[in-house]
């Protein structure tokens, strides 16, 4: 969970490695609203759920499957970058 990312940004950069260790590449960010910005955390082999456009509306149900917040979508992605993690 990273609730603010200018807080995580203004930490020291030990700390930094020590929540998210650079040997871990397998990372998978889940963000209920634009995906910008986590890149730089999830790294080149991790992956981002997220909105991918505004305006949607709908029931939350539908709209969570579209946007792909469900736990087998999550886990999927969780799978794909453990296979790229540790195929390097």
């Amino acid at each position: 969970s990273m609730p603010a990312m200018d807080v995580f940004e203004r930490q020291t950069k030990d700390y930094q490695r020590e929540v998210l260790p650079p040997r871990v590449r397998a990372r998978v960010a889940v963000e209920a609203a634009a995906t910008f910005g986590w890149e730089r955390y999830v790294g080149l082999d991790g992956e981002v759920i997220g909105m991918t456009g505004f305006g949607a509306s709908g029931k939350a149900e539908a709209l969570f499957e579209h946007f792909g917040f469900t736990a087998a979508h999550v886990a999927e992605a969780a799978r794909r970058t453990l296979k790229t993690t540790t195929k390097s």
